[in-house]
């Protein structure tokens, strides 16, 4: 059989347009219409390989389509062959990472390089400098898990103190340790800037034409965000306070948490505490350590609290979820108390929507002990000697 030339030009022109199985069961179609010697003809007319156009005439008569291979082709990638790579950079990178200071993204920014946390990997987990890829891949890698190496726009401390590195150590290596403890529980607390209650501007951007008022004056009312967030089951927990958020109200929130969830944690024996050191939460705040002590002994917990430095409180994991929140409501009109609830209830945060409370128990300021109360609380807890004020452990038992 003759092929003419526009018979050639019509079937190469409708191979090309095809993909897959119909561009294969349409070459076998043709080689098949074309009698004894199709395949040969088509090699030698349409420049299809006969070869080929063999098994695809095997896939036609069988009625099997032939599963294409692509996947298997070409370079794999480098966590192909090193399977726990990304959660040890992961591990490495995130007690090095903060959130947004404004909440204004929700990627991290670490301060470590792409060139030290590979260093990191050889040195901590093992890997050979031939096993590991290239700075530039582990840079890719770390921009794929949210870790953003570039600075921000206020993501400079505005003081740094000379503990700061040996604190940081300290809580990392603290966090590790209860992290790898069966029988501890790491929770992240912290309070975000009060939300005014109105119709008021809160940036961001919406779909649905939105007006609000010129001047933020006079809202209805305010309430504190007060988080706390379980970073190994990924739970949060957030409280409303439309009062002051005192050192009464911050251990009220902790034992109400924990009477919340104790049902299933009974196996927990010790809770460490990440936070900032707050006016109304740090070590030396009297009515707070007070407090602590008196939660320690009634929960039968030990507790360790773990403060990060001055003006790094954004590396605190709680402070993640609240760019979330902010990114979540941005673009709306929080005009009501039951709007900003509802809006933080439907908040997913790692595949989680978070337990919300509102409070409105008011509390009283000021409250403090008498320098012989404080003393007597001293001699119920353990500072570490080098950091004493950042590192302060209560044990329920000799409390």
């Amino acid at each position: 059989m003759q092929l003419t030339e526009s018979l050639k030009s019509l079937y190469i022109k409708t191979a090309k347009k095809l993909r897959g199985s119909d561009r294969r069961q349409f070459m076998a179609e043709v080689v098949k219409g074309l009698g004894v010697g199709g395949q040969t003809l088509v090699e030698r007319e349409l420049g299809w390989n006969r070869r080929t156009i063999r098994s695809w005439m095997q896939e036609l008569e069988s009625g099997q389509p032939i599963i294409d291979g692509f996947e298997r082709s070409g370079r794999k990638r480098v966590e192909a062959k090193l399977p726990n790579l990304l959660a040890d950079i992961k591990s490495l990178v995130d007690a090095q990472s903060q959130t947004d200071p404004s909440f204004k993204s929700t990627r991290l920014y670490t301060r470590m390089t792409s060139a030290e946390v590979r260093r990191q990997l050889i040195e901590q987990f093992g890997y050979s400098d031939e096993q590991l890829p290239s700075k530039e891949t582990i840079r890719r890698r770390l921009n794929d898990l949210g870790y953003c190496l570039k600075r921000v726009i206020k993501a400079k401390p505005v003081k740094k103190i000379p503990q700061t590195e040996a604190i940081f150590e300290q809580v990392e290596q603290i966090n590790t340790e209860a992290d790898n403890d069966p029988n501890t529980l790491r929770i992240s607390v912290d309070a975000k800037v009060a939300v005014k209650v109105g119709e008021f501007d809160r940036k961001g951007k919406t779909r649905v034409p939105t007006i609000s008022v010129d001047h933020d004056f006079a809202p209805e009312t305010t309430l504190i965000p007060y988080g706390i967030f379980l970073p190994e089951y990924n739970e949060l927990f957030l409280f409303f306070v439309s009062g002051k958020l005192t050192a009464d109200c911050i251990v009220d929130l902790l034992e109400s948490w924990w009477q919340s969830v104790k049902h299933r944690f009974a196996h927990i024996q010790k809770l460490v505490i990440n936070q900032d050191n707050g006016p109304e939460n740090h070590s030396r705040r009297t009515q707070f350590m007070k407090r602590i002590v008196d939660f320690a002994i009634s929960s039968e917990l030990d507790l360790q609290l773990a403060y990060y430095p001055p003006y790094h409180s954004k590396y605190n994991p709680v402070e993640r979820c609240f760019g979330w929140l902010e990114k979540h409501w941005n673009g709306s009109l929080l005009d009501t108390v039951e709007t900003v609830l509802n809006f933080a209830k439907t908040l997913t945060f790692k595949g989680n929507n978070p337990v919300v409370t509102l409070v409105n128990k008011v509390y009283s300021t000021g409250v403090k002990l008498t320098t012989e109360a404080m003393a007597e609380v001293e001699t119920q807890i353990h500072r570490l000697p080098h950091l004493k004020k950042w590192f302060v452990e209560i044990f329920a038992k000799s409390a």
